[in-house]
């Protein structure tokens, strides 16, 4: 039998296995079953403009019209990115923008949504 990490948010060790989620029965606290080791090993704390942390999956918005190097597109300002992956460096948002296609942001130029 497997061992089941402790829940991040309450650190109680009775956690179990709902689908792909792992749940907490003290604090009910789900979270990605996937993703949920690399981020606890990670600790990597993203905020955006706003000072909102950020987190796997969350869905932003882009504040500024961003021109992509290396070609005459701009992401505009307004434009709804969903499905957000944290990364570590400068570009700390690895997203696929609609139309763009895959892309790294800075989360200093993304509101969460």
């Amino acid at each position: 039998m497997s061992e089941l990490p402790a829940c991040p948010a309450c650190n109680s060790p009775y956690t179990y296995e709902d689908g792909i989620q792992y749940v907490c029965p003290e604090c009910g606290h789900e979270w990605s079953a996937q993703a949920g080791d690399e981020a606890l090993d990670t600790g990597l704390e993203v905020r955006d403009a706003n000072g909102n942390l950020l987190a796997d999956g969350d869905s932003v918005t882009v504040i500024k019209d961003l021109k992509i190097k290396g070609s005459s597109q701009v992401v505009k300002v307004g434009t709804k990115v969903k499905s957000i992956r944290l990364v570590e460096g400068d570009h700390d948002i690895d997203c696929k923008v609609e139309g763009v296609g895959p892309m790294k942001l800075k989360s200093q130029f993304v509101k969460k949504a």
